[in-house]
Order: C-alpha cells, then sequence, then structure tokens
C-alpha cells in the first residue's frame, strides 16, 4: 500500500475510532449521557430533524439559510477587501494612509460591535450580513495588501516596459501574483464568516444553525445541540475543500510545486 493510500486510510479510521470508543464510553458509563449522548442517539436526532419535521422548522431549512447568510455576508466583505487590498499593495502612499485604520480597527472583537451593528441595521438579515462582512473584510484586505506588495518588482517593470496601464498591471501581475495570499486570506475569511454567522443567529434570529444550537441550550435538548455543532463543522470541510479545489483551478503550477 502507497504512503498515500496509508494516510487516507489513516484519516478514515481515526475518527471512526473515536466515535467507536465515544459510543462505549457512553454505554459502560464511563461518561455521563446528560452531557455526551452516544453517537448512535445523535444519528437517530439527526435524522427525525433533517426528515421529519416540517420543512420551516427542519435542519435542511436551517442549514440553508444559514449557508445563503454566509456566503452574502462573505461576498459582501472579500470583493471590497480584495481591491482594496490590491491597491494598497501597488500604491505606497494609500498602504501608508490606510494601515493605521487598519492596525486600530483590526484587532476590536467583531463580535463586541455586534450590538451597534443591530441599532443600525436592525435584528434583521442586514445585522447578520454586515458583522460577517466586517470579520471577512479585514482578513482578506491584510492578506491582500501583503500579496501584492511583496511581489517581485521586476515584474511589475516589465508590464511597465510593455506600456501596460495602471489598471492592466493590477489585473494581469498583481492579483494572478497575489492569488496564493489571497486564498489564504479568504479560508481565513470564510472560517470567521462562520464563527460571526454561528454568533449573530445565536443573537438576534429564529433561524439558521446558530439559532438550533441556542434553542438546545434553552431547551437543554443535548442532542439537538450536538447535531448543530456538527452541521457547521460539515459545512466547514465541505467549504474548505471547495475553495482548495477552486485554487488548484485556478493556480495549477503552485499544486505543481
Amino acid at each position: 500500500m502507497s504512503p498515500r493510500a496509508i494516510e487516507r486510510t489513516a484519516a478514515v479510521l481515526a475518527p471512526l475510532a473515536l466515535l467507536a470508543l465515544w459510543e462505549l464510553a457512553v454505554r459502560t458509563g464511563a461518561l455521563d449521557v446528560r452531557f455526551f449522548p452516544a453517537p448512535t442517539q445523535i444519528i437517530q436526532t439527526f435524522y427525525a430533524m433533517m426528515f421529519s419535521a416540517p420543512w420551516d422548522q427542519s435542519l435542511g431549512y436551517h442549514t440553508l439559510v444559514s449557508l445563503s447568510r454566509a456566503l452574502i455576508g462573505f461576498l459582501f466583505g472579500a470583493i471590497p477587501a480584495v481591491m482594496l487590498g490590491a491597491i494598497m499593495g501597488l500604491v505606497p502612499i494609500v498602504r501608508a494612509a490606510l494601515q493605521p485604520l487598519v492596525g486600530a480597527l483590526f484587532p476590536i472583537p467583531k463580535v463586541a460591535i455586534l450590538p451597534l451593528l443591530m441599532l443600525i441595521f436592525g435584528i434583521g438579515e442586514e445585522s447578520k450580513w454586515a458583522i460577517i462582512a466586517v470579520g471577512v473584510f479585514f482578513q482578506v484586505l491584510i492578506a491582500t495588501s501583503a500579496g501584492v506588495a511583496n511581489i517581485d518588482k521586476i515584474y511589475l517593470d516589465v508590464g511597465k516596459n510593455f506600456r501596460a496601464g495602471r489598471f492592466n498591471r493590477y489585473l494581469t501581475i498583481a492579483l494572478p501574483g497575489a492569488l496564493p495570499v489571497i486564498f489564504a486570506g479568504l479560508r481565513l475569511g470564510w472560517g470567521s464568516a462562520l464563527l460571526l454567522l454561528v454568533t449573530a443567529e445565536m443573537v438576534s434570529s429564529q433561524s439558521g444553525i446558530g439559532f438550533v444550537i441556542w434553542r438546545a441550550w434553552q431547551l437543554l435538548t443535548v442532542e439537538d445541540m450536538y447535531v448543530g455543532l456538527i452541521v457547521i463543522a460539515t459545512v466547514g470541510i465541505c467549504s474548505f475543500a471547495i475553495l482548495d479545489a477552486v485554487e488548484r483551478r485556478l493556480l495549477p503550477w503552485k499544486s505543481r510545486g
């Protein structure tokens, strides 16, 4: 068996072994079932929440609502961050002017400004999009600015020698050259989007995975809580896999390297 196959087998068997130990510990009384329900019970609860509930109360509905919120907020934050980050990387005077602001605003916990955003936008969808966009913006902005600023200057000089305008150098040199770092920022931004999504839904929502987890705490239905946590973890794994696939598609030279 090749080393790659061994790694894949280990990646599959390790979680299964952990679940088996968890099940055994619950059945033997080593774990308190009030706080650590058996995996089989969690699976049964997942099935009931997914297929037995009315659609507007089902797990599938709450998952789609959360995904739509996360994606909209992510796009609102990531798109302007990439544009402004590239400008900061290319134009030193802009970078010098904005870096102190970014340095002052970035460390502020984004959850701390959620009440302010709720005052501005209300408790509807807009405040959730806004808190996600703010969290994503700074992660992607910093990564893009650093990626563009660290491009070897000789490439930009070649563009100038070929009489490429500033906008063309932006599109054909700066952005492609910074894509590996930008994708790292997008991953961090998407992770922040999921964290802030759950927080916002716990505070001001009647739908979404965050609401499911918070309601489970209120009703002391621990199985529902674990289902919500598993769904968020699954969304994270799948979305990062999609980002990796897109990166391999756009950056084939990186995967070869």
